[in-house]
């Protein structure tokens, strides 16, 4: 029958944590809106529709053109989070 009691914690290696580098969350960031911009970009498109135009272009070229470009600003920021990372490490 249990007496409510919490025992504590059980004998055994303490844990440490340890924090990550600075840079790491820019490169998952960066690396997460690479990835994901052109297929967003592409999505708004064909919700658009083929039929459509924006600016003489059939709407999925311009919106997967944009896509790409939000696509190179998450490279960008994945580079600076990488340069960041290999910076720190290079300190004693």
């Amino acid at each position: 029958m249990a007496t409510g009691r919490d025992p504590g914690p059980e004998k055994g290696r303490p844990i440490q944590l340890t924090p990550v580098p600075p840079g790491v969350w820019l490169i998952i960031l960066g690396a997460g809106v690479s990835v994901l911009g052109p297929l967003f970009g592409f999505l708004a498109g064909s919700i658009r529709g083929d039929q459509a135009e924006t600016f003489g272009m059939s709407s999925i070229y311009v919106f997967l053109f944009l896509g790409f470009l939000v696509a190179g600003a998450g490279l960008g920021t994945a580079l600076l989070g990488i340069r960041r990372v290999l910076r720190t490490g290079r300190r004693p």
